[in-house]
């Protein structure tokens, strides 16, 4: 099975109010589906550009503020995937529980109306001590007319076992919103998927916010880049680069994704890393 997926590098900038966030969110849908592409990749944190509408007197909105905007989000990419025919990943949004609790959650939006919620297990210090969120508490993957998938946002990706499970379960794709402020942020990140596309024999598609937020604190500073990553063997580009973009611009990338070439190399290519795991020296984390 093929289909193609686009990933977006999601320019951060001042608005005034949710309409230009609903405009520029539908430049990219709309630009996206012109590549006929089935899947769309939106970065982590992007509706923290909903907190610089302000709060009338020249000040950002804070933090708490943010799931205020959660109805009218879920409305607009809703919305977006049915139109389009297309499945979106709408980046993440931060959420309020009904324990009051607030987590940053990456959202699955499906053409025929169904969304699917990963909330982010692994969360940095700033997400903590700044923001008072707390952690996702399980891993789900999520069944698409084009195989089984999993959304692991930023941190996450840096945690092998997580994206073991996700493998174990049945994910041939994982989709990877992320948000950095710096090159080494950035960097961790990305190193981090192609390890665990080489270890786990499966598709990253990552991407990044970039541009910057004058009023919102921690979100001033953005170092992103869109890439789609395959394991490291023949099938395949040999530094496992489908595709990226230009480091800090504006842009989106596409490419296609064929399911058959990972079972391929999971039963006969260079090496065989998902079949030849030691489960009697470590856990099988199915």
């Amino acid at each position: 099975m093929k289909f193609r997926t686009a990933a977006v590098q999601y320019h951060l900038e001042d608005i005034g109010s949710f309409e230009q966030f609903a405009e520029q969110v539908t430049h990219y849908v709309r630009n996206a589906s012109e590549y006929g592409v089935q899947f769309i990749l939106f970065p982590e944190f992007m509706t923290t550009q909903l907190l610089s509408i302000g709060d009338g007197r020249g000040r950002a909105l804070p933090i708490g503020r943010l799931p205020d905007f959660t109805e009218a989000y879920l409305h607009l990419f809703t919305s977006l995937a049915k139109e389009y025919g297309i499945s979106i990943v709408g980046g993440t949004h931060v959420v309020e529980m009904e324990d009051g609790k607030r987590r940053n959650a990456a959202h699955l939006f499906h053409p025929d109306g169904k969304v699917d919620v990963q909330h982010k297990i692994h969360l940095t210090p700033t997400e903590v001590s700044e923001w008072n969120m707390s952690p996702g508490e399980g891993l789900d993957v999520f069944e698409t007319p084009f195989g089984t998938i999993a959304m692991l946002t930023c941190y996450d990706i840096e945690f092998p076992e997580i994206v073991r499970m996700a493998r174990a379960k049945g994910a041939d794709v994982i989709f990877c919103p992320s948000c950095t402020d710096d090159r080494h942020g950035f960097y961790r990140v990305r190193y981090c998927c192609h390890a665990r596309a080489v270890e786990n024999q499966v598709y990253i598609v990552t991407t990044g916010t970039v541009g910057s937020l004058r009023k919102v604190d921690f979100m001033r500073a953005n170092f992103g880049q869109a890439a789609v990553i395959a394991p490291n063997d023949i099938p395949f580009p040999p530094a496992g680069i489908l595709c990226e973009g230009v480091v800090n611009d504006d842009m989106l990338v596409v490419a296609d994704l064929d399911l058959a070439l990972l079972e391929e190399v999971r039963v006969k290519g260079s090496v065989t890393t998902w079949r030849d795991r030691r489960t009697d020296l470590y856990p099988d984390w199915s």
